[in-house]
Parts: structure tokens; C-alpha cells; sequence
């Protein structure tokens, strides 16, 4: 299996405008970067992905994602995240990559291992593997091989309609929930859960 990761990446300057209650628009800013980084970090250690592909309008997030050795496509005309995905998926299959990973830059919990293991899922094709956010609503991972197997629908209660298409495929479908892949960030509540955890790992650490 050849595999790309395509991380879809808003504006960093208006990204996070559910948090603007508790944070300012610096903060939100600097908490999309952080984020960002983080995701490219982890995806450069799993020796499954072959290349990460940034989807972006900003001119930044593309150029943050370069010096992490990314591709990049600059996202043109109006906002459409689907469409965007469909373009970046049409560029990797035009380089020979038979499946592709579709994760969001908002997951701060990411890990390597919890990568794996949703990669892991994904043999024997046609297959989609799909990590649900925490709430089991919305989509925070989704593997799809071969590559555009099936259209992407992203956006509110992504989860059902991903699995729907899924089915309608033919596709044999891996449903991976685990914490690292659960939380994505977008509102205060999430950014409580987030400290917490940070928080007991921190605990962790010193205990240690």
C-alpha cells in the first residue's frame, strides 16, 4: 500500500472563532500553529505514510508545511473543503498512491502509534477506516483505499455519511476509536479537556 496523508489546514488568522470567548485572536492563532506542527511532527514518524500533502489558502500554513518536507496545494476560489480534498486526492493518485489519509491539523492528542493503528486497519482493499471525533458525530480520521473510493462529505454529523457511502461502495469498513484520534478542538469545552490532559500527563511525568 502506498499511502499519503492530506491535512486540510484553514487560514491560521481565522481559524478557531468558536474559542473567541476564551481565547483572543492571537492566542487562537498561535493554538492552529501549535496544532499544525504538532500534526506534521507526528505524521513525519510514521513510516506507512510516504508523503504528507497541506491543503491550505494561507500562505503561512503552506509555508510552515515546507520546511516539514510537506507537499503543498494552495487551495483556490471560494472555501469548500470537499472539493479541496477531491483536488489534493486527484494529486496523489496521479502519483501512483493507492490510499489516502485524510486528517484534519486540529487533533492535539495525535500520536504516532494511534496513526498506526487506523493505518493498520486499512489492508485487504477496498476498504475505509474511519476514527469518529469524540462525540462519535463528526469525522477525525478517514482512510480510504483505494484512493477516492468514496467521496468525501465533511462538514456537521460527517460520521454517518462517511459510513453511508462507505457501504454504498462495497467497501469493508474499520471503525478505529481511540482518545488521540477522538479530540479535535473547536470549542471551549474541548480546550478544557485538552488542559486537563495535558495536565495529567504532566502529573505523569513527575511522578515517574
Amino acid at each position: 500500500m502506498t499511502l499519503w496523508a492530506i491535512v486540510p489546514v484553514k487560514p491560521l488568522r481565522r481559524a478557531k472563532s468558536r474559542l473567541s470567548a476564551v481565547l483572543s485572536r492571537d492566542e487562537r492563532t498561535a493554538l492552529s500553529r501549535q496544532m499544525l506542527v504538532h500534526t506534521l511532527e507526528v505524521l513525519s514518524k510514521v513510516t506507512e505514510i510516504e508523503r504528507t500533502l497541506v491543503v491550505s489558502r494561507d500562505s503561512r500554513a503552506l509555508s510552515l508545511a515546507r520546511k516539514y518536507n510537506a507537499r503543498t496545494v494552495t487551495e483556490c476560489g471560494s472555501p469548500e473543503l470537499n472539493k479541496a480534498l477531491v483536488r489534493a486526492t486527484l494529486l496523489a493518485r496521479g502519483h501512483g498512491v493507492s490510499s489516502v489519509l485524510v486528517l484534519p491539523a486540529d487533533l492535539p492528542l495525535l500520536t504516532a502509534k494511534g496513526v498506526e493503528e487506523l493505518i493498520a486497519l486499512a489492508i485487504d482493499p477496498p476498504v475505509v477506516a474511519i476514527a469518529p471525533d469524540r462525540h462519535g458525530t463528526g469525522t477525525n480520521a478517514l482512510l480510504s483505499s483505494p484512493a477516492g473510493l468514496i467521496e468525501y462529505d465533511f462538514g456537521p454529523n460527517s460520521f454517518n455519511r462517511h459510513l453511508a457511502r462507505a457501504k454504498d461502495a462495497g467497501a469493508r469498513i474499520e471503525i478505529c476509536e481511540l482518545p488521540s484520534l477522538g479530540l479535535d478542538v473547536d470549542l471551549p469545552e474541548d480546550l478544557e479537556i485538552l488542559k486537563a490532559e495535558q495536565h495529567d500527563r504532566s502529573v505523569s511525568v513527575a511522578e515517574e
